[in-house]
């Protein structure tokens, strides 16, 4: 038995289908087989839901290549808001762009 970041099908009710999510995955020559969980207590559920708008809006940005879907990504970020004031995670987003923009798709 291992803890996996697996695809949410079906294994946690209150967290968006297809989210990943990390369950107990038992493996064996079988492969991997995550652990179906059911639902979650709302509090935990609600912090997860913040990290995973965080993550759907870095998708977004990475697809569309809308640059301003990585400031709102930053700014909803529970850790980067508590440090940090609006202008600052602009900024923050900018240098980190231009430090690995190499890698980056192109946002515009």
């Amino acid at each position: 038995m291992i803890y996996g970041n697996v695809m949410n099908h079906g294994l946690i009710d209150n967290l968006p289908q297809g989210c990943c999510v990390e369950v107990p995955c038992l493996v064996d020559k079988n492969g991997i087989q995550p652990t179906r969980v059911g639902t979650l207590p709302p509090h935990l559920a609600a912090l997860m839901q913040s990290n995973i708008n965080v993550q759907g809006l870095t998708v977004e940005a990475a697809l569309t290549g809308q640059r301003e879907h990585i400031y709102h990504a930053a700014m909803l970020d529970p850790h980067t808001a508590a440090e940090l004031d609006l202008d600052q995670i602009w900024h923050l987003v900018d240098d980190l762009i231009e430090a690995h923009g190499d890698w980056l798709p192109a946002y515009r």
